[in-house]
């Protein structure tokens, strides 16, 4: 499949042709606390971001308070824990929404959110969200996104864990209930993920395949797979915010802090304008230095009629001389006239 056109939220083109658009990801890194959620807000808007993203669930809503050992995770950064605890832990309350977007609003920069159940997505259209992400863990559930699509809004599906079928099953699901747009984001399931893991040539492998806009869900450290999945076509970014790792927090070991969150943002952006287009023409950037070649100079003083040669003509910087091409020709010919040293050279020299 080829390249669709472009998606938009809240005005802004998404797409090959336009700069990668970068989603400011807080998460749980909130520890509970609306007013350093504000915070975070107004730290995120800072850093030139595109969107700030939220989470839209209650351990209610995602899970089961059983402590069963399926309930319970094994390994990574929250081993251990049930899966109530972290989410009871991580989870943004509802009440906070309604402040946590008119902050975003007031600071200028598009906000939406996670929804993951049927009341998350009725409070996120409420509020008006411009769309709705899907996680890569619902990303199977095609009635949650059946029903976030319904509202006329584009979709977000983050991928991790879903094969080439159940991407495709997710996109259609999405497209055929109503959804103004899907833009699919590669993503590897891991807290954190390794670079060796990141594998982000499949944003270019999904472009083809899948014949919408692709982007990457970055969950690995700094900004290294970010830029490069812009490098090979990445239209999209989502990367995980914190004010400081040190303060803790559910998904802090693999978020970046502002100073950090700005450079991703400076960085993916100036990757993608770095990558124009195939050219060999002369830019006119470039013509000023067309000076600075190398070409022939006379570097001793010859008297008319002795041969040139390799003492006394070399190719240097500047280029006013006989182009380098010509040294072999010229060597096989004696001054025309009495030559100074530092003289470009040219055929009228040569005898």
């Amino acid at each position: 499949m080829t390249a669709s056109p472009a998606i938009s939220i809240a005005g802004r083109q998404i797409g090959a042709d336009h700069s990668p658009y970068v989603i400011c990801e807080l998460s749980g890194n909130h520890n509970g606390s609306l007013e350093r959620c504000l915070t975070m807000v107004d730290a995120a808007a800072a850093t030139g971001c595109d969107a700030i993203k939220i989470q839209t669930y209650t351990a209610d809503t995602i899970t089961l308070d059983v402590d069963r050992p399926e309930f319970r995770i094994q390994g990574g950064l929250w081993d251990g824990r049930t899966l109530y605890e972290l989410y009871q832990e991580a989870q943004t309350p509802f009440e906070w929404h309604a402040a946590i977007f008119e902050r975003a609003r007031q600071r200028g920069v598009t906000i939406f959110s996670s929804p993951f159940d049927e009341t998350a997505v009725d409070l996120l259209d409420d509020l008006g969200a411009p769309a709705f992400k899907i996680a890569s863990f619902e990303a199977v559930d095609i009635p949650l996104i059946q029903y976030a699509a319904s509202k006329g809004k584009p979709l977000i599906i983050s991928t991790g864990m879903a094969n080439l079928q159940e991407i495709e099953a997710a996109r259609d699901a999405a497209l055929n209930a109503g959804a103004a747009g899907v833009l699919l984001l590669h993503c590897v399931s891991s807290y954190p993920a390794t670079f060796a893991d990141a594998n982000v040539r499949t944003v270019a492998d999904m472009a083809r395949r899948f014949g919408c806009p692709i982007g990457l869900s970055d969950h690995t450290p700094g900004t290294a797979a970010s830029v490069a999945a812009v490098a090979v076509g990445a239209c999209a970014v989502e990367k995980h915010f914190t004010l400081a790792r040190a303060d803790g927090g559910p998904d802090a070991a693999f978020s970046l802090e502002p100073t950090e969150f700005k450079a991703l943002v400076d960085d993916c952006k100036n990757a993608w304008a770095s990558l124009g287009a195939a050219n060999y023409d002369l830019l006119g950037s470039e013509r000023g230095n067309l000076l600075f070649r190398r070409s022939l100079y006379v570097t001793a003083d010859v008297k008319a009629g002795q041969p040139l040669t390799r003492a006394n003509v070399r190719s240097v910087r500047p280029g006013n001389g006989l182009p380098p091409v010509a040294l072999d020709k010229v060597l096989t010919g004696k001054a025309a006239r009495d030559l100074t040293r530092g003289e470009p050279l040219d055929w009228s020299m040569v005898g």
